[in-house]
């Protein structure tokens, strides 16, 4: 019962929401799972995603939250790498489609996976210091204050702990490609997708993660080549990039 009052709390007191982004990712919950639909970037790269959280990480036996999970495309796949996963999101029928579909995945070998409706602000005062790892991944330029996500994020890290997240650069190219490229030439994601102005450079992310006490580790950058359709890990930043943290000692 108190965990249930927590969430419902952190639902409607959450100043670091945006609700016109929750509410354009409820309306297409349904779609989450259909590797045609928007979602289909995420579906492509949600291998190298895992590959990357392995790599940097590890994943088999590790406690994980998964900020931002929407119909848990990433949170499922690290569950299925022995992870001991929690999801979190805003957007209730994104949750419902995702723990439906953990439902149907787990019939055979169970999932430690579960999902909660609650910010990481609020979970980060309810459980700080307990995860091995924390996930943020094409979460941070849709929130008006990605800095208090990245301070709850070293919160719920364990001291030694890994921080991975993504997001876009924010630079003449990134807006090339991200915006103008991916969503009205090559209509890989829908127009409105993306604002520009929340972008975020790697200069400001590692700013905000150091004053919390995480150290960046690594910058990894992800790229989509039009001709063959398809993604790959490059060192290119300057578009999509993956940051991987740790957090310092105690």
């Amino acid at each position: 019962m108190e965990r249930k009052q927590v969430t419902e709390a952190s639902v409607h007191t959450a100043a670091n929401v945006n609700p016109s982004e929750i509410a354009k990712f409820d309306a297409a919950a349904a779609r989450w799972w259909d590797p045609e639909s928007e979602f289909k970037p995420l579906h492509d790269i949600n291998p190298l995603r895992l590959d990357y959280i392995e790599r940097c990480a590890g994943l088999a036996g590790k406690r994980v939250v998964d900020v931002g999970c929407g119909g848990g495309l990433l949170a499922e796949g690290m569950a299925k790498r022995g992870a001991d996963v929690l999801g979190i999101d805003l957007a209730p029928s994104s949750l419902e489609v995702a723990r439906l579909h953990a439902l149907e995945t787990g019939l055979d070998t169970p999932l430690k996976l579960e999902y909660r409706q609650i910010t990481a602000e609020a979970l980060a005062q309810e459980q700080p210091g307990q995860f091995d790892v924390v996930t943020c991944l094409e979460m941070l330029e849709h929130v008006p204050d990605p800095s208090s996500v990245i301070r709850a994020c070293a919160k719920l890290v364990k001291p030694g702990g890994h921080v991975v997240m993504s997001t876009l650069n924010r630079n003449p190219k990134s807006y090339l490609f991200a915006v103008l490229g991916a969503e009205y030439v090559l209509g890989l994601l829908p127009r409105g997708t993306h604002d520009y102005r929340y972008f975020i450079r790697p200069s400001e992310l590692d700013a905000w993660a150091r004053a919390e006490g995480l150290r960046l580790q690594e910058l990894q950058g992800l790229t989509y080549n039009p001709l063959s359709q398809e993604y790959k890990l490059t060192g290119d930043v300057s578009v999509n990039y993956l940051a991987h943290l740790r957090k310092l000692e105690d």
